[in-house]
């Protein structure tokens, strides 16, 4: 990672004329004369990183800390308006804007039929219960829910919408012309028969678990022990309880159906042994993506979930208290901006990252851990806010300085342990650290 690349996304992402543009439209900078919109909406983002940054007193005190005026702490709140949400929605989309905009990794088998990998699925915020009028939870309580689409070629968010943590998931999740080409790796909470026509209708491949309460109709068995002959539509289920297709194999391969009459949609069910079970999946993916392959696919859908906790644990999503809807789901759209920024770098440094090839397999040196990034982010948020602001050929060294910062300590502390799905696709070999012994040394027995 070099400077310029640090230089290149912040200025991307936060710069003075697109944010100047963006607070005139949203008329952010109308409202308050003694405030500096710019420098507030760039404290709003680079402050999600440090501890407490949901509430509206922590960005406050960062962008005093940025040489803003300073005014009564009682009339700051009031810049935590309608237009400020506006204009934070706009960061947000400016960071995944940037994020859509960068070259696609999907090592291994990944990019074999689509252009990229999309993992779809939420995460829950509790806020005040002041807000249970705006956002009632699934109990007597106030939450809102991060509906998420998340790239898994880029490793960044390019798509979310927020809604009331009451309401169902699957409405969240429609596809269109836009995912032609792609594929969709989704919760069971955004599975639907309506979602796999449309899968179908659209071009996209999926890869989703089996619900329970589907019942598949076998049309024709690929792959597994099948010990008689059965008429195809039979139901999946039955197959097993009768033993006609037995699970004594490491996986199993069918073609079925699901729904019924003309709106049955065809799919290719895999089963694959874990731990002595079998776990079903459902793709449309063709067979030279074998079992083990499909279930590998399902495992970078965790990339996702470790994204949602970056926002909530590296960013601050969960310590939103604010008592205005507008203000909470500014907070949302700045910790979403603010944690794109880390991931764009971390993908920009694996780009530039060697490559194994058949001579460098093994893994020497550790990959940038987005999380750990964060909290460098947090660390040196007001030196990036100076650094901003200086003139290009004064702030070089800096952004070298900060780069350098970054890939030194930035990195995962567990990649021996927990090698990440994506190296080991990539073809990394990743080797224990060798034992340094120690330890109390056994007192031999005297005589």
């Amino acid at each position: 990672m070099r400077g310029e690349d640090v230089r290149e996304v912040f200025e991307a992402v936060l710069p003075e004329e697109a944010l100047s543009a963006l607070i005139e439209g949203s008329g952010l900078q109308k409202r308050v004369r003694k405030l500096d919109a710019v420098k507030f909406v760039r404290a709003a983002v680079i402050a999600s990183a440090r501890g407490g940054a949901g509430r509206q007193a922590s960005i406050v005190d960062a962008y005093f800390q940025a040489g803003g005026a300073k005014v009564a702490r009682s009339a700051s709140y009031s810049w935590f308006s309608e237009a400020f949400e506006q204009t934070m929605a706009d960061v947000a989309e400016r960071a995944m804007a940037c994020a859509r905009s960068l070259p696609v990794d999907l090592p291994g088998f990944l990019g074999r039929h689509v252009s990229d990998w999309h993992a779809f699925d939420s995460s829950t915020v509790r806020l005040d219960d002041d807000l249970l009028h705006a956002f009632p939870g699934t109990g007597k309580y106030a939450a809102l829910k991060i509906h998420k689409r998340f790239s898994i070629g880029v490793g960044a968010t390019v798509g979310y919408t927020i809604s009331p943590a009451r309401e169902h998931d699957a409405r969240h999740l429609t596809l269109d012309e836009s995912w032609r080409g792609l594929g969709l790796l989704a919760d069971l909470g955004y599975a639907s028969f309506q979602l796999l026509r449309d899968a179908k209708r659209f071009g996209v491949r999926y890869v989703i678990r089996l619900k329970e309460s589907w019942k598949p109709k076998v049309q024709r068995i690929a792959a597994g022990e099948v010990s008689r002959t059965f008429v195809p539509g039979a139901d999946f289920d039955t197959l097993l309880d009768e033993e006609t297709l037995c699970l004594s194999g490491p996986a199993i391969d069918a073609d079925v159906r699901l729904g019924r009459g003309d709106d049955a949609v065809p799919a290719r069910l895999v089963g694959v042994r874990h731990d002595g079970l079998y776990r079903y999946y459902l793709t449309n993916l063709p067979r030279d993506v074998t079992p083990e392959q499909v279930t590998t696919l399902y495992r970078v859908r965790w990339e996702i979930e470790l994204d949602n906790k970056l926002n909530k644990s590296g960013f601050s999503m969960d310590e939103i208290r604010s008592r205005t809807a507008h203000t909470a789901c500014a907070l949302i759209h700045a910790s979403i901006a603010a944690s794109n920024l880390a991931c764009i770098l971390a993908h920009k440094h694996r780009l530039l990252e060697h490559r194994p090839t058949k001579r460098r397999k093994v893994r020497t040196t550790p990959p940038i851990h987005v999380q750990t990034l964060a909290r460098i982010m947090a660390a040196g948020a007001e030196r990036i806010a100076a650094t901003m602001a200086m003139e290009p050929d004064a702030a070089a060294s800096e952004w070298d300085d900060i780069a350098a910062t970054f890939v030194h300590v930035g990195v995962d502390p567990n990649w021996r342990r927990r090698p990440s799905i994506l190296d080991e696709l990539r073809g990394w070999i990743i080797r224990p650290a060798p034992s340094r012994g120690g330890g109390r040394k056994k007192r031999q027995p005297t005589k």
